[in-house]
């Protein structure tokens, strides 16, 4: 029997930008989005401005390529040293899009949008060909200890509540995923969302 080559989840600035990246590949909504929809400024939208400065901004929020900056905004799975999956974590605050949403997360809840104490975990992504493997388990538990360790007083997510969609709505996660992480649910904003929480 082959042994499982060891899975790590380090901080996004302990990898190149180049592996970075990699995980998002050259084609899908992963790598047209490259984890900007939710950080989506007033007034802008896709076709608005050009894949490299969406790759430039990811450069930027995750401080990529500097391992001592202890800097970013998120967490990056590797395999047997290879880059396989990708998670944004960062404060709430920090997402404009989803600050401005008026259903997910914010229907039926009345607290402060811009609390910086509040961290969220916007994106799941696994490279292609590693799919199905508890690579986005793995990193949901890595946000958990993360966010902790960063200060954070409570960590959100906000995924699909069924696998009943296409790969690409998948990158929020689903619910299955944050509650073996050790979310528990506060709220259904829409049929298809959910919100599920921690507070340390």
């Amino acid at each position: 029997m082959t042994p499982t080559p060891p899975l790590v989840v380090v901080p996004a600035n302990e990898v190149t930008c180049a592996d970075l990246l990699s995980i998002f590949g050259t084609r899908g909504q992963g790598s047209r989005c490259l984890c900007q929809r939710y950080r989506l400024r007033p007034g802008e939208y896709f076709a608005g401005f050009a894949v490299e400065e969406r790759a430039q901004r990811l450069r930027e929020q995750t401080d990529c390529g500097h391992a001592g900056s202890g800097t970013t905004s998120g967490l990056v799975a590797l395999l047997d040293g290879s880059a396989v999956g990708w998670c944004a974590v960062a404060p709430r605050a920090e997402y404009e899009g989803l600050v401005r949403n008026q259903k997910v997360p914010w229907k039926g809840r009345a607290e402060d949008r811009t609390d910086p104490g509040i961290w969220a975990v916007t994106c799941l992504f696994v490279r292609a060909g590693y799919r199905r493997r508890g690579i986005s388990r793995a990193l949901a538990g890595a946000a958990v200890g993360f966010a902790r360790e960063s200060g954070a007083r409570a960590l959100e997510a906000y995924p699909m509540t069924t696998t009943n969609v296409i790969d690409e709505e998948l990158h929020v996660g689903t619910v299955g995923v944050f509650v073996a992480a050790g979310l528990t649910e506060v709220g259904r904003p829409t049929q298809r969302r959910a919100v599920l929480r921690i507070d340390f």
